[in-house]
């Protein structure tokens, strides 16, 4: 389900039947196994888990393509949610701003609700990032987690 809740932010939602405590776990210790919609991965290139930590990842793709997807965190909440920006790198470098990602869990009944959601700078970033997409593959990866979390492997 994709919700738009506010005029240059796009979001996904999803019901993972399972505890968040076991969500979060998946969420951030499996992250390269549900983070990019098939037949794309990602690979983890360096994590800082706090506020200002360097977040770096490369997503390759069934062809040999390689994107390098480097940012930082401006939150890390155990439990409940991360944020990062891909404004500025790890070293603090600015390298034009696309979005604010921010991937949280709440508790819903017996389950968990996952949202992620992208913030933008412009309504034209935000459209940008639309048409790339943004639906179908942030859906997909909401799947994946799901699947993952839900199937107990």
């Amino acid at each position: 389900m994709m919700a738009d809740t506010d005029t240059r932010e796009l979001s996904v939602e999803a019901f993972i039947d399972a505890p968040p405590k076991k969500v979060w776990d998946i969420m951030t210790e499996r992250q390269e196994e549900w983070w990019c919609p098939t037949p794309w991965r990602a690979k983890i290139d360096h994590q800082d888990r706090r506020a200002g930590g360097r977040c770096d990842m490369t997503f390759h793709g069934p062809d040999g393509e390689q994107m390098p997807q480097n940012g930082i965190y401006l939150a890390y909440e155990p439990g409940r949610r991360f944020v990062i920006t891909d404004a500025v790198t790890g070293d603090f470098e600015p390298q034009g701003p696309f979005m604010i990602g921010i991937w949280e869990i709440m508790p819903q009944g017996e389950g968990t609700l996952y949202r992620a959601s992208a913030r933008h700078w412009t309504d034209e970033a935000k459209q940008q990032h639309a048409e790339m997409g943004f639906e179908e593959g942030w859906a997909a990866c909401a799947r994946q987690l799901k699947e993952l979390v839900e199937s107990g492997s």
